[in-house]
């Protein structure tokens, strides 16, 4: 398995669990059968994925990345579609989590690169 398709495996896993948010949010407390059915779909497609990228990338780098991606994606889901405010602090800290990202790819030996 090549790193370029571990981590474009990771990627999706990433674009498919901020879908699967966006739909969340849709769904209106799974009210609406539609966008209850994408989360579902969505956050059991994105764990898949995140299970195959497993096999070669260390589960806490993995989840790390994962997470802070989708926490960072669906931020600006958020801002640009729902209208959500982002505060000075919010930018900051999600600043941040993009440079954790960055320090562990580009400087942790737990990293295959």
């Amino acid at each position: 398995m090549t790193n370029a398709f571990v981590y474009g495996t990771l990627l999706v896993a990433i674009a498919l669990e901020v879908l699967g948010t966006t739909a969340l949010q849709l769904s209106q407390q799974f009210t609406r059968l539609g966008p209850s059915i994408v989360v579902v779909l969505c956050y059991a497609a994105s764990f898949y994925c995140l299970s195959v990228t497993l096999r070669v990338i260390p589960v806490g780098i993995a989840y790390a990345i994962w997470s802070a991606l989708g926490i960072v994606l669906i931020s600006a889901v958020g801002l640009v579609f729902f209208r959500q405010k982002l505060d000075l602090a919010a930018v900051i800290g999600l600043g941040l989590i993009i440079a954790g990202v960055l320090v562990v790819n580009l400087f942790s030996k737990s990293v295959s690169h």
